[in-house]
């Protein structure tokens, strides 16, 4: 687990798998309220529950040879109400829902930095922490991806900043998690050059980006990594 911290602090970054070949569009998603359900500092495996359109709409990437990537604010741990193997436990019962579901994720990334953590938490602005690009620019050198075909996927306007940022040029705004707040004052435009939607939910987004032209079929050819696990 201590090699997933790659800056041996607050820095996640665990790779799943392994593509064969540069240059894919990508799916971005945040992780709570977009693919498990929102529950406030999610720190307890046991609190883990599903989305359920979540499975689906990484398979439909999957199936493409899309990568699929995590992104994730864990400000949680930066205020100390869980550690990180806490979050490495949460993560695996989300890994197991999806492979269930002949699903699975290519890469995690999360941020522990705030600007109100505890030592060595505290940052003022991590470069890593949502709407800043940090986590999608690690991402996309890690797996050389082609960002400017990629979508982004989430339940605050943050995660999609944070995608305009990086040069995603799909976005979508999710009513699940705090989508119902996050979208009363949502303006797509505000977002260009990105091309943003609202959605019901997470399937409901990848359908309206594969109806405008999102993520091309491409040879989906893969090596699965063991996983490390506490």
């Amino acid at each position: 687990m201590d090699t997933c911290l790659i800056d041996g602090v607050g820095l996640w970054l665990e790779q799943l798998t392994r593509h064969i070949g540069p240059g894919r569009p990508a799916l971005f998603f945040d992780r709570d309220g977009v693919i498990v359900e929102e529950t406030q500092y999610l720190g307890k495996a046991e609190d883990v529950h599903m989305i359920p359109a979540a499975a689906s709409a990484i398979k439909t990437a999957n199936d493409a040879g899309v990568p699929v990537v995590i992104i994730t604010n864990q400000s949680g741990i930066g205020r100390g109400y869980y550690n990180w193997q806490e979050f490495s436990a949460v993560q695996q019962v989300i890994h197991e829902h999806l492979a269930a579901a002949g699903a699975y994720v290519d890469m995690v990334l999360a941020c522990a930095f705030h600007k109100a953590a505890q030592a060595p938490y505290a940052h003022p602005d991590h470069p890593w922490r949502k709407p800043n690009p940090g986590m999608i620019e690690a991402a996309a050198d890690a797996l050389a991806l082609d960002l400017g075909a990629s979508l982004i996927i989430g339940d605050k306007k943050s995660d999609l900043e944070a995608g305009q940022l990086a040069g995603i040029r799909y976005g979508v705004l999710v009513e699940t998690g705090h989508g119902p707040v996050e979208t009363i004052d949502f303006l797509p435009r505000d977002l260009l050059p990105m091309k943003a939607a609202i959605a019901s939910d997470v399937g409901t987004a990848v359908q309206w980006a594969r109806s405008i032209g999102w993520a091309p079929c491409t040879e989906n050819v893969i090596e699965l990594l063991p996983p490390e696990r506490p």
